[in-house]
């Protein structure tokens, strides 16, 4: 896979796929902008060699053929401006692939930026259109590929795309390089003890994930809402928690096949419960063991805290992918606050997944102390299931 440093782009016209699906407020305000910061390398090496940039990207589902104000790109331009300080050069069309579109890509001059509109406006985005492809092909002579976040969609912008350009005019963005090797060497090559931290709300979305694990690592964490399968597959009563009734019997696979292997595995010995999903709730702590019938767990306790802080202890790789509990609510957070904290206080190289995983570090305000803080949930749990990303082969 190329990246864009192995391509002659001096002077022309380069279409960049972006992930600028970035969190925003009540208000509309963007509220985490490093999926946008994550570009800024790619793009300002295409502005260097003057370059006419034009970028792309979705945001969120909105209904494709109708325009909503909350689904634009806008508020993502006004951060790039102030981020590149060149807010003169940088344009937002007024659609993706329409007349405005069109005209301003062609009008585009060297060191200029055109954003098109959401892309997801238009139907054919998601469907993996090849006309619709085309004519986003149409608007340059180079593609790059920078949004790690949504290479795991096969979608126009990310796979039928690609196709329009030989493998000279095609190549990886520097995120989505970074991203690809840190991954590849962090599961081929690990420095041990090996330790991965899973959690989420169910087992399903994570179960190829586990069983590619179980062969890497040395140790796993299990917590979130699925830790209530592994602990019903024990015998355990657990109330009314989140529960995957039919992923029981994969459940004891993946517990059997951790032990035969020597790999230590780890389920939360103490629960936060309370009697109603409400952020309000009344709670108590108690034995994994004792959870009440009419009971749910909502978040890990502090006995789990302090066992995964001593499995972490000796730690010299940790990958973490998924929350604790529910960490949205403050009552239930603190199993996932506490988890970041502990992460960031060890020595280990530390992986974090993107998504809810990232969103947790970054309200636990440990980024900054994480090795690598993927921008792509989806996708970095689809290279950890060992799956091939239809971003990534179309580049190929």
């Amino acid at each position: 896979m190329k990246t864009v440093k192995d391509l002659n782009i001096d002077g022309k016209r380069v279409f960049i796929r972006c992930d600028f699906n970035v969190p925003k407020d009540e208000d509309g305000n963007i509220t985490d902008d490093r999926r946008i910061r994550g570009a800024l390398a790619t793009i300002r090496y295409c502005l260097d060699r003057q370059c006419k940039v034009i970028l792309a990207s979705h945001y969120e589902r909105p209904e494709p053929g109708v325009y909503e104000e909350k689904y634009s790109l806008k508020t993502v331009v006004t951060r790039l401006r102030t981020l590149l300080k060149i807010a003169e050069t940088i344009t937002l069309a007024e659609d993706v692939v329409g007349p405005d579109a069109k005209a301003k890509s062609v009008a585009l001059k060297a060191g200029e930026v055109l954003v098109l509109e959401n892309l997801r406006y238009e139907a054919g985005e998601t469907k993996n259109d090849q006309a619709f492809a085309a004519e986003l092909a149409n608007m340059a002579d180079i593609y790059i590929n920078d949004a790690f976040g949504a290479c795991h969609r096969a979608h126009a912008s990310i796979d039928a795309i690609a196709k329009h350009f030989d493998t000279d005019h095609k190549a990886a963005g520097f995120l989505l390089s970074q991203e690809v090797n840190f991954f590849a060497k962090t599961l081929e090559n690990p420095m041990r003890p090996f330790v991965a931290v899973i959690g989420g709300s169910k087992v399903s979305g994570k179960l190829e994930a586990l069983v590619n694990l179980i062969e890497k690592v040395d140790k796993v964490i299990i917590g979130g809402g699925m830790a209530f399968t592994f602990l019903k597959a024990q015998g355990y009563e657990i109330g009314t928690s989140l529960v995957e009734n039919d992923l029981l019997d994969e459940a004891r696979s993946i517990m059997a096949k951790a032990k035969e292997r020597g790999v230590k595995f780890y389920l939360p010995v103490d629960i936060v419960v309370s009697p109603e999903f409400s952020e309000h709730a009344i709670t108590k702590y108690l034995p994994s063991q004792e959870i009440p019938v009419g009971w749910m767990g909502l978040d890990i306790g502090p006995a789990s805290s302090r066992l995964f802080r001593e499995v972490l202890n000796d730690a010299q790789t940790i990958m973490w992918n998924g929350p604790m509990g529910v960490y949205e609510w403050d009552k239930f957070s603190k199993g996932s606050l506490k988890m970041s904290h502990d992460i960031a206080d060890t020595h280990a190289t530390t992986i974090v997944g993107g998504g809810d995983t990232a969103d947790v570090a970054q309200k636990a305000g440990d980024v900054d102390e994480m090795t690598f803080v993927s921008t792509g949930g989806g996708a970095s749990l689809n290279l950890i299931e060992g799956k091939a990303l239809p971003g990534i082969e179309a580049l190929k």
